[in-house]
């Protein structure tokens, strides 16, 4: 289906699939299998090996929302996983905040296979028939067994939306889908990488005592809007391949991501007047639609 202004989203996460494969991504393959990760709880043994690189293999869904939401308002949201599994449980909380349902699954086999790719699909389905104003279907796995699910999305006349782990997704998923998105590429995905990095180093420059984990410095308000600007802009140049991108339309990115945004609470008079007040953003007010873009890194 072709995009449109009126365009809604709907985001279905196989939970398990995605945090599975981006944990064998950053520890190797079947890593996940062989440290029995999905047994194991980060609060009994917080500095251990494997909470390490459960830590290093986090997922950043509101990257994976966000881009969705680039699309259109997200119209149904669903996330399916077992979570009573601690390394799930650890993530209900940004789920819930960001109005994902989290649909609960319980493990049908001894080998773990707890059917969310079925459910997944039914419920799919369902929605395409029961929602008829639903355009866009966004599909968060890797799997080859959604490949079915998205070419009946696309013969309804849905655009299909991928978004899987590089190195765990079936290429054939990738070809069914009118667009796949690699996980690592999303926009903010870097960005949170780095920051990990810097309070890596920056927690070796001041070390603290070994059986206490440092924490990095709370953000202030109009530093976590300013991170919400940077992303919006950056998914809208992901969308339309331009590095200018008029204010208008930055600004409803940006409320699509977070309804409760608000320059005049931080603040500012305009949204314009809390543009210029970040360092990392340009503002061309020569051009009618007022048009910004990040400022080339160094």
């Amino acid at each position: 289906m072709a995009e449109t202004s009126e365009a809604r989203v709907g985001v279905y996460i196989d939970f398990d699939n995605i945090v599975i494969s981006r944990y064998d991504q950053r520890a190797g393959r079947g890593s996940w299998q062989r440290d029995s990760a999905r047994s194991f709880d980060p609060r009994v043994a917080p500095e251990s090996e494997i909470a390490r690189k459960l830590e290093d293999a986090t997922v950043d869904l509101g990257a994976i929302l966000d881009f969705a939401s680039s699309f259109g308002p997200i119209a149904v949201s669903r996330a399916y996983a077992d979570w009573s599994v601690p390394i799930n449980a650890s993530y209900r909380t940004q789920l819930i905040s960001r109005a994902v349902e989290l649909v609960q699954l319980f493990s049908l086999t001894a080998g773990m296979k707890n059917g969310a790719d079925i459910r997944l699909s039914v419920d799919v389905v369902e929605d395409l028939f029961r929602l008829q104003d639903l355009t866009h279907v966004v599909i968060v796995a890797g799997d080859s067994d959604y490949v079915a699910l998205a070419q009946r999305c696309r013969t309804l006349g849905r655009y299909v939306v991928g978004i899987g782990v590089a190195g765990s997704t079936s290429s054939a998923l990738a070809n069914a889908c009118d667009r796949f998105a690699d996980y690592d590429a999303l926009p903010g995905v870097a960005a949170t990488a780095r920051q990990r990095e810097a309070d890596a180093e920056e927690a070796a420059a001041q070390p603290v005592q070994p059986t206490r984990r440092r924490r990095a410095r709370s953000k202030t308000p109009q530093e976590v809007a300013g991170d919400l600007l940077v992303r919006a802009i950056e998914l809208l140049q992901d969308k339309n391949d331009d590095e200018w991108q008029g204010s208008g339309a930055v600004k409803n990115q940006m409320l699509r991501m977070d309804p409760s945004f608000q320059e005049r609470s931080l603040g500012f008079k305009s949204f314009g007047e809390f543009v210029q007040s970040l360092d990392a953003v340009e503002l061309d007010e020569s051009h009618p639609s007022r048009r910004l873009r990040v400022k080339p890194r160094a």
